[in-house]
């Protein structure tokens, strides 16, 4: 069912393998739905069978709380998806007006740059943000490296509350912590940790700063963002 027209606060979408919402780091879901390997919308939960999600939007919450949120389910056995689920993913999440789109994984196959570069334009058009990864292995990740999304690189052995911006040939990228909140019981280095998380803690930086801005220009919360980093390199 689309959202009401009317905007309030923030809505962060968090495309990855759903939300387990009895999690005691789980605030509040506003709603979800559940992508098929095809794009199709599915019609069955989006409960996360993963963990991976709920991990990753709880990163985002921690730092964002009074955000609506919405898990959008494209990881159903493993950590793997299709293009087509994840444009879809995308664009669902413009259609209901969201604010902001986490993207933690993505492709690293260039022969779908246009398609993302495409389905980047809509997001832009829509005033819809998207924060995915820029690089894995220092290869380039798409959507994450292309003008118009909020590029998300690993901080090793960064502070979790706390991110950099570096300039880049094309643009800035934003450098981010790896690893979720702490788990009671498990040690930081047998927890879920990398690429995933440090975009997952930029989206909820960036959450954050969205919420004190009028203009919600991509010029302009970028500005915020730099205005708040940790060190600028």
């Amino acid at each position: 069912m689309p959202l009401s027209p009317e905007r309030r606060g923030v809505r962060v979408a968090v495309i990855d393998s759903g939300v387990y919402a009895g999690h005691p780091h789980i605030a509040a879901i506003a709603g979800g739905v559940s992508i098929g390997p095809d794009g199709a919308i599915q019609q069955d939960s989006y409960v996360d069978r993963l963990g991976h999600g709920t991990a990753v939007m709880a990163a985002i919450q921690e730092k964002a709380p009074r955000a609506e949120y919405f898990a959008v389910r494209v990881f159903h056995g493993s950590l793997r998806s299709t293009t087509p689920a994840l444009l879809r993913a995308i664009e669902w999440s413009i259609e209901q007006r969201m604010d902001i789109i986490n993207l933690s994984l993505g492709t690293l196959n260039a022969s779908y740059a246009e398609q993302f570069s495409k389905a980047v334009e809509g997001a832009s058009a829509a005033g819809v943000f998207l924060v995915s990864a820029r690089e894995i292995n220092g290869q380039a990740c798409f959507p994450g490296c292309l003008p118009g999304v909020l590029g998300v690189s690993l901080d090793e052995g960064g502070d979790r509350n706390r991110y950099r911006v570096r300039e880049a040939g094309d643009g800035i990228a934003f450098l981010a912590s790896g690893y979720p909140r702490p788990a009671p019981g498990i040690p930081k280095e047998r927890n879920l940790q990398g690429i995933s998380f440090a975009v997952a803690n930029m989206s909820g930086f960036a959450a954050r700063a969205l919420e004190g801005l009028e203009d919600r220009s991509l010029a302009t919360l970028q500005g915020a963002l730099i205005a708040g980093a940790g060190a600028f390199l």
